[in-house]
């Protein structure tokens, strides 16, 4: 009988001790509980704007405060037209594409989110990390807190939406296909210029030398020249601000630079081709002389401002012209 009792209350605690162990406590459910209206509210409004927009109230309780399962894209910005910051909406186009092409994606889940905030919503936010410029994308992990490398280097990387897509992979592992809205500016506009060849040629059609003008040709090349040197093409790829920083030097760089740099490119190239008639052609040696002064000139003086350039950007380089 007493070993009976006994076996009876073993089994009791056990049960017991199972059921307590297998039961969540009054605090986990909780947690779960407050996980998953987070996700919840999260998920309603990506499905209402690709970039969900927070303040510094919900960037406390939906980012900062656990728990948190999902990874957060955060972009801090100025939008506002009284802040005056152009590379602002530029920016914001750029991570508006990849929030999209995220948003409407086959693969689209509770992962990774994007957001935004806005000096004039969240100044405090700014104030809470220390933050003092914009645009700036961050990365909130899933786990833990954010890392130096969840800080997007914008002024090596540019703001092109496939340069952020490349980032938030390397950062979340989450691969996301940006997806551009069609443009139809460029097709517009070689359909124009081919309709203008097309009707130039239909009506010089009894006459078409011109064709076969060799100083057509040759500007035609040197002006494609002129636009693939001057760093158009880097421009249009890494899709850099008009205006940065550089950390390392200090100083300003601007991509106004490029077409400033193109500009005497063009003039040292026409400063050739003035030397090059003043030589050859058959006008009066009056006309001859002004043709080769200016072109000494124009090659003199813009050749200096190129070397004077690339000392400036490049400490230790030995040769100058006319500029220090």
């Amino acid at each position: 009988m007493a070993a009976s009792e006994m076996f009876y209350k073993l089994l009791i605690v056990v049960f017991l001790a199972v059921s307590l162990y297998s039961t969540p406590s009054d605090g986990q459910k909780k947690k779960e509980t407050l996980l998953s209206e987070k996700v919840s509210q999260m998920m309603e409004w990506a499905s209402k704007r690709a970039v969900i927009r927070l303040n510094g109230e919900k960037f406390r309780r939906l980012i900062r405060a656990p728990p948190r399962n999902y990874s957060v894209i955060i972009m801090f910005t100025a939008l506002q037209p009284q802040r005056q910051c152009g590379v602002c909406k530029q920016a914001d186009e750029e991570y508006q594409i990849l929030a999209n092409s995220w948003r409407y994606s086959s693969a689209f889940t509770n992962r990774i989110f994007f957001a935004m905030v806005d000096f004039d919503e969240g100044s405090d936010v700014f104030q809470m990390l220390n933050m003092n410029s914009a645009p700036t994308f961050i990365n909130f992990p899933a786990k833990g807190k954010p890392k130096r490398a969840d800080t997007y280097e914008l002024q090596v990387r540019g703001f092109a939406a496939e340069q952020l897509a490349r980032w938030v992979a390397d950062r979340t592992d989450v691969h996301i296909r940006v997806i551009r809205p069609p443009n139809y500016a460029g097709p517009l506009m070689l359909g124009l210029l081919l309709a203008f060849i097309g009707s130039l040629a239909y009506l010089r059609r009894n006459n078409l030398e011109f064709l076969f003008n060799k100083n057509v040709w040759a500007f035609s090349a040197l002006c494609f020249v002129l636009i693939m040197t001057s760093g158009q093409m880097w421009n249009h790829i890494r899709g850099p601000p008009y205006a940065h920083k550089n950390p390392n030097t200090g100083q300003v760089l601007s991509v106004i630079n490029l077409f400033l740099n193109c500009g005497s490119d063009a003039a040292v190239t026409l400063g050739m081709v003035l030397l090059h008639e003043a030589a050859t052609s058959d006008l009066d040696i009056g006309k001859r002389k002004i043709m080769c002064v200016a072109g000494i000139g124009l090659v003199v003086l813009f050749f200096s401002w190129l070397l004077s350039i690339f000392r400036a950007k490049y400490h230790g380089y030995p040769y100058s012209f006319l500029f220090g």
